[in-house]
């Protein structure tokens, strides 16, 4: 299991093995997900008061809003962030 520390935005983060997707939230379904999660109290805003820009589901059946762009998420969460395009790294022997 991988526990790195996934930067969601504002100094917030989500430990990676437990996201279980990043969804975009102008969808209706969505919609409909976020305000169910509201509703049971399951729902964490971590947006600040800035425009929802994707929705985290984790296993626990939590709902996380964050004001990071969800391809941005999904970059971090496969490890590719960092460094400059084109850029390989190379591990010394």
């Amino acid at each position: 299991m991988d526990g790195r520390l996934i930067n969601i935005g504002f100094g917030n983060t989500v430990v990676s093995h437990r996201v279980v997707a990043v969804i975009m939230p102008q969808s209706a379904p969505s919609k409909r997900l976020r305000e169910e999660a509201r509703q049971e109290q399951r729902l964490i805003d971590a947006t600040h008061g800035r425009k929802t820009r994707a929705i985290i589901v984790t296993d626990s059946n939590h709902v996380i809003l964050s004001a990071v762009h969800a391809d941005t998420l999904s970059q971090r969460l496969s490890g590719n962030h960092g460094g400059s395009r084109g850029e390989t790294e190379s591990k010394e022997i």
